[in-house]
């Protein structure tokens, strides 16, 4: 009788610490930390050995890469991808917009590999691709000041190390409710524990800005509201107000 195969059998690894994965994951990351310094794609490839349309096509899947035909490429893939097969949508794709096959996959985010969508927390995401979250966000609203970007703009920033008027460092938490969505209730985590802060708080301050960018004395101007120094602070990061020179010191030391 032949010998029975055991569970498990077979040719072993060559490197069994070797991570496809974890390695592009890791080419993400250093793609992206240098793209935020505005390398070209071409010396970000020359700087990791690799060809430029990988390196886009890494920054595309770490989303911080963005350009008119990239956009038109993912929108119109995506658009048949809810109807066909992953590789059924290249084609379409390829036919609807008269591109080849390699060009619409190099305008694609990997498969395969580790995503950084808007609701990932920082502590997951790379430096570089958490500042160019604050930048999307923040442009965003700047062009249009409305609650659905400002909104925007509270979920990527969650995290971040913010500063109340006279200099106080503060952070604030998202908890997700059902459905997996944020409420729309700031955690404001200080020395002494957390404060919640409700979004109509938020929402009522924003009312009360008089120009957008223009300069704001003292938290109260916004409101005799709970929370408002906070509030203030937020504001001043996201470009929605302007403060005191006075308190722009106090709040630039580190």
């Amino acid at each position: 009788m032949s010998n029975t195969r055991k569970p498990g059998g077979g040719r072993k690894p060559s490197k069994p610490e070797y991570s496809a994965a974890k390695n592009l994951a890791q080419q993400m990351k250093t793609a992206t930390d240098l793209y935020t310094d505005k390398m070209s794609l071409q010396a970000i490839a020359d700087a990791l050995s690799l060809n430029p349309i990988k390196v886009r096509k890494l920054l595309i899947t770490a989303e911080v890469y963005e350009s008119d035909t990239a956009k038109l490429v993912q929108q119109t893939f995506g658009s048949f991808r809810s109807t066909q097969s992953y590789s059924a949508a290249v084609s379409s794709t390829m036919s609807a917009l008269q591109l080849s096959r390699p060009s619409v996959t190099s305008y694609l985010p990997y498969e395969k590999c580790v995503y950084f969508p808007e609701e990932a927390d920082a502590s997951n995401i790379s430096t570089g691709a958490e500042r160019q979250r604050h930048y999307r966000a923040v442009i965003a609203l700047r062009k249009d000041p409305c609650e659905e970007n400002l909104w925007k703009c509270v979920v990527a920033f969650r995290g971040y190390k913010f500063k109340t008027m006279s200099g106080l460092l503060f952070t604030y938490k998202l908890k997700k409710g059902r459905g997996d969505e944020f409420t729309k209730e700031l955690w404001i985590d200080r020395r002494e524990g957390s404060k919640s802060l409700a979004w109509s708080s938020v929402m009522l301050a924003y009312h009360n800005i008089g120009k957008i960018g223009e300069v704001v004395d003292r938290p109260k101007a916004l409101g005799d509201i709970r929370g408002v120094s906070y509030i203030y602070g937020l504001f001043y990061r996201l470009g929605l107000i302007d403060v005191p020179d006075k308190a722009k010191e106090k709040m630039a030391k580190q």
